[in-house]
């Protein structure tokens, strides 16, 4: 299952990057940033499955700290399309988001059943539950971009996408940490001989 949302994210990440270039649209290319982190997260859990309890929380830490870094990248970019006069291309824009929101919903739906297995799963089942809101931002973004012809509802979106990002950063972050720090301690497979 894992490796299944893996690809999908990979080439939703290859997809939305390109498109989003070429419709100058920071909210794609967030979401992209987003399908890319969560390939990360995905490839990480793969790595820890079977793994010692500090390892399964070691790897959450790393996914806080990435969706962490992947906020800032974000916000840097909102304020250089600004800065840039950025025109994004309404259309592209909803289409593109339109796809990889039935992609996610597929992701959300095949990891749902998994989220309360362990803190490793579920950091993994809240990646997939925020592609959801930032692929509907971005259609809402691409609607208001056409209908206003003005950068900013995208502006907005990637904003928004980048502070989910860092809510998100924080919440992992606030409980893997206390766990990869006690594991040790507890758990027999992280005592060595």
């Amino acid at each position: 299952m894992l490796w299944t949302v893996l690809a999908i994210n990979a080439g939703l990440f290859f997809g939305e990057f390109t498109a989003g270039w070429w419709a100058d649209s920071s909210a794609l290319q967030a979401d992209s940033l987003d399908a890319l982190g969560d390939a990360g997260v995905y490839a990480l859990s793969l790595a820890v499955v079977g793994g010692s309890l500090r390892q399964r929380n070691g790897a959450a830490v790393l996914k806080g700290v990435l969706q962490g870094l992947f906020g800032l990248l974000v916000l840097a970019e909102v304020v250089r399309r600004l800065v840039a006069g950025a025109e994004p291309l309404a259309p592209m824009m909803a289409g593109v988001a339109a796809i990889a929101l039935l992609a996610n919903l597929a992701c959300f739906l095949l990891l749902m059943r998994f989220r309360g297995d362990d803190l490793n799963m579920r950091s993994v089942w809240l990646c997939s539950r925020n592609d959801l809101a930032s692929n509907a931002g971005v259609i809402a973004a691409a609607g208001i971009v056409a209908l206003t012809e003005s950068p900013w509802p995208d502006a907005a979106v990637g904003t928004l996408v980048a502070l989910l990002f860092l809510h998100t950063s924080w919440q992992v972050l606030r409980e893997a940490w206390p766990g990869w720090r006690n594991a040790g301690n507890n758990d027999p497979q992280d005592v060595n001989p």
